[in-house]
């Protein structure tokens, strides 16, 4: 089936005379699959629809904060009645407050938050606060995963820096890519042997609980415990970035899920509904050394912004529903075991991993439980996969280090045909 592209490839054309190379945000311009990226005209629940009218299942969700789908009515009213206030004012407002309840009493840590507008605004001033915390300046990542473009944390990063081949950035100064120590996901010896090296020197661990940017990575039985122990030994804090996971994975997020409380969470996507947000937050003696409480300064402008506050309520109580997360689950589970069953009958060369509605097929044999096992994907391959699924009607990440997304608005049909179209896509 050949997919017509026409509107979408005038589109990118253009916008390569204004923008640095037509994108706003790396991997939208399909460089890891080869192609024109496909231009988006309008949404409405697990579908997409192109500028050339072409319609497909969407497992991207806008890089997973859309659980819910694509314009959920709850949140489109929230976020219409919000406009029609004002979008912005500078001054506070209540729904700040409503949502930072809401937050604090979703996640055990989590004792106050702060607002912001992205992920990497939450990441980067969590690590400063960690440093002003512990008077040390070390932190520690580790290899694939992303935490956003702050300087500190574009140190073997994951998601569109691994999928350019670049994991590291130029433009990062040497003094600041030296306060950054590298481990390997999943390795716990490692991180021990670090820490009977550095510990002293180490003011924090941030990790994905999950990790969602090298394709989808589960955490081996006893890291995240064993993390929590060395980082309370040492006097580190431990940061888990629930960019991705908060409120993905369950009610609250991996922290919930796996019962291990970091001392500060990064929260994002899902919590703003669709509209730009970030937020930090922790244990109350921590977060009141933030300006204006204490003296560790993060400001912005549009940070608690009315419109991403409404939406992010309005996710939430749909989610604070029960049996939401049970249907997410039955329905993921459907996805995940027909995409195995499908690469089973094909011979296709790939392994899976999943947690809850989040989905990854590797095409590598290997299990993948750590970014060594993820870089040894054949992502050639993927590329002609994802343009078979794409000419399916399907739509998935346009690269292999990225993870699929199922929402509350994905049915068992959508599945049906998914999983059929798969089969077709591994032949």
């Amino acid at each position: 089936m050949t997919l017509k592209l026409d509107r979408s490839e005038a589109l990118f054309n253009d916008a390569q005379r204004y923008i640095p190379g037509g994108v706003n945000s790396p991997v939208r311009a399909f460089g890891a699959v080869g192609g024109s990226p496909v231009y988006v005209a309008r949404a409405a629940g697990a579908r997409i629809r192109d500028a050339d009218n072409n319609q497909y299942i969407d497992y991207v969700g806008s890089w997973g904060p859309l659980i819910l789908g694509h314009a959920h009515p709850h949140v489109v009213a929230a976020i219409r009645e919000a406009a029609g206030r004002g979008t912005s004012y500078g001054t506070p407002t209540e729904a700040e407050t409503e949502l930072a309840r809401m937050l604090v009493e979703a996640l055990p840590s989590v004792k106050l938050v702060r607002m912001v507008n992205s992920g990497t605004e939450a990441t980067m001033s969590a690590l400063r606060l960690a440093r002003a915390y512990t008077k040390r300046n070390k932190i520690l990542k580790f290899e694939g995963c992303y935490h956003g473009h702050a300087d500190a944390l574009l140190v073997k990063a994951g998601s569109g820096a691994l999928t350019m081949g670049v994991p590291t950035s130029p433009g990062v100064p040497d003094d600041t890519a030296q306060s950054t120590i590298v481990a390997g996901y999943n390795d716990l010896a490692g991180v021990e042997n670090i820490f009977r090296e550095q510990g002293e020197e180490i003011a924090a661990v941030i990790v994905e609980p999950v990790a969602g940017n090298m394709g989808l990575v589960l955490p081996a039985s006893g890291f995240l415990e064993g993390l929590r122990e060395l980082t309370t030994r040492y006097g580190s804090l431990l940061i888990f970035d629930e960019v991705i996971t908060g409120f993905r994975l369950t009610y609250g997020g991996a922290q919930n899920l796996f019962g291990v409380l970091p001392d500060l969470t990064c929260l994002g996507k899902i919590i703003g509904g669709g509209l730009p947000v970030g937020a930090y937050g922790g244990k109350r003696e921590i977060m009141e050394m933030m300006a204006p409480a204490g003296s560790v300064y993060q400001a912005g402008t549009l940070s608690g912004n009315p419109l991403a506050m409404a939406a992010g309520i309005a996710t939430l109580r749909v989610l604070a529903r029960p049996g939401v997360y049970d249907e997410l689950e039955r329905i993921s589970a459907l996805l995940a075991a027909g995409i195995a069953d499908a690469a089973q009958c094909t011979g296709a060369p790939v392994s899976f991993n999943r947690i809850g509605s989040m989905l990854c097929t590797f095409f590598s044999p290997e299990p993948v439980v750590d970014f060594r096992t993820a870089l040894q994907s054949d992502t050639e391959r993927y590329a002609e996969f994802f343009h078979r699924l794409l000419a399916e009607g399907i739509y998935i990440a346009p690269a292999q280090f990225e993870a699929m997304f199922v929402s509350t608005a994905h049915i068992e049909s959508d599945i049906e045909y998914t999983v059929e179209a798969f089969e077709r896509a591994f032949r």
